[in-house]
C-alpha cells in the first residue's frame, strides 16, 4: 500500500558488481510504499550492477561509509552479486555498519551472495537463513543454519535466495516495517 512507510529511511548497502535487480526491485518496493531508500558505497558516483555476469545499469549512490550513520536508517538491503558480495563483506566500515544495525534490531534484508557481509560482520550464530546454495557452507561455519526456502525470517534477519524470490524477499521486509511502525 503507497504511503504505508513514509517516515520510513532504508539503508541499501552495494558496491560494484551488484546484482541489478537484487537492488533496484527492492529500493523501487520501498519507495513505492513510502520509504526513503538511499544507497551506500565505498565510493561516492555511481557504482555498475550486473545482470547475472553481464554489465548491467549503474546507480546512484547516496552517502558513503565515512558519512553514513547506520542510527539514521531504519531498516538495511544487502543484495547479491558474487562480484558484490565477496567485496562487500571485507570492508570494515561494512561490517560495523550491519553489527550496529543488528544490535539494534533493525531489519536486515539479505538476498542472495549478500549473505557473506552478515558471515563476515558475525551476526550469523544460532541464526536460520537462505541464501544462493554456495553460502550454505559459510553460513553453516558462521554458526548458522542454512534452508532452502524462498523466504526466511529470523528476528529481524530476512533473507531469500535469488532473484525470482524477489516478490517474497520485498513483501516481508515491507511487511516487518510496516508492524513495527504499528507498534
Amino acid at each position: 500500500m503507497a504511503g504505508e512507510l513514509n517516515g520510513y529511511k532504508v539503508a541499501v548497502l552495494a558496491v560494484d558488481g551488484f546484482e541489478q535487480a537484487e537492488l533496484v526491485e527492492p529500493k523501487r518496493a520501498l519507495s513505492e510504499a513510502g520509504a526513503t531508500v538511499h544507497v551506500i558505497s565505498e565510493k561516492a558516483g555511481k557504482i555498475q550492477g550486473f545482470k547475472h555476469v553481464d554489465k548491467g545499469d549503474t546507480v546512484a549512490v547516496d552517502a558513503t561509509f565515512d558519512n553514513a550513520r547506520p542510527d539514521d536508517y531504519d531498516a538495511v538491503v544487502l543484495p547479491g552479486g558474487v562480484v558484490n558480495g565477496d567485496a562487500i563483506r571485507l570492508l570494515p566500515q561494512a561490517q560495523a555498519f550491519i553489527k550496529a544495525a543488528d544490535n539494534a534490531k533493525k531489519p536486515i534484508a539479505v538476498i542472495c551472495h549478500g549473505g557473506w557481509l552478515p558471515v563476515s560482520a558475525g551476526i550469523i550464530k544460532g541464526r536460520t537463513l537462505t541464501s544462493w546454495p554456495s553460502l550454505q557452507d559459510d553460513i553453516r561455519n558462521a554458526g548458522g543454519t542454512w534452508v532452502d526456502q524462498e523466504v526466511v525470517e529470523d528476528g529481524n534477519l530476512i533473507s531469500s535466495r535469488k532473484p525470482d524470490d524477489l516478490p517474497a524477499f520485498n513483501k516481508a521486509l515491507i511487511a516487518q516495517l510496516s508492524k513495527r511502525k504499528a507498534a
